[in-house]
């Protein structure tokens, strides 16, 4: 199936952990996957308040993640386990430092048909501040016909 493109169902749901007080956010859409040499990749479109559309670019390997994020909100963050990762996330209101450290990272994929789902645990400090946790989980199944 190499960089065959299949239409996918996304999930995505992160839950943000600021000391005891949380956050949940889910967005659904769909969009497409296909895999190129050892990468799995997800591309969608998000649609933000005020009907503006966001790219995003969700590239799996082998113990690395990276969501690359383009449109009126951009960012390109890397998830690494057991490192420190560092990006600029950009929005109509300013510019934030991240930094990122990935606790836990679980990628499942099953074999028969395109159906997935990806974990992250991590922690992110925006410019210098307390870290919070963070828990993201991407599902996506492929689109019936």
């Amino acid at each position: 199936m190499d960089s065959v493109q299949k239409k996918v169902n996304i999930r995505l749901e992160t839950t943000i952990n600021d000391n005891g007080s949380k956050e949940h956010n889910t967005v659904q859409e769909t969009g497409k996957f296909f895999i190129k040499g050892n990468r799995h990749v997800l591309m969608f479109e998000e649609t933000l308040d005020e009907e503006l559309k966001v790219r995003n670019l969700v590239t799996i390997q082998d113990g690395s993640v990276n969501i690359k994020r383009t449109g009126p909100v951009s960012m390109n963050q890397k998830f690494d386990i057991n490192h420190i990762t560092e990006n600029v996330y950009k929005h109509p209101h300013g510019t934030i430092h991240m930094e990122t450290f990935t606790k836990k990272m679980t990628y499942k994929q099953k074999s028969e048909i395109t159906e997935g789902q990806l974990a992250i645990s991590y922690t992110v400090k925006l410019n210098g501040q307390d870290e919070r946790k963070h828990d993201l989980i991407l599902s996506y199944k492929e689109e019936s016909e």
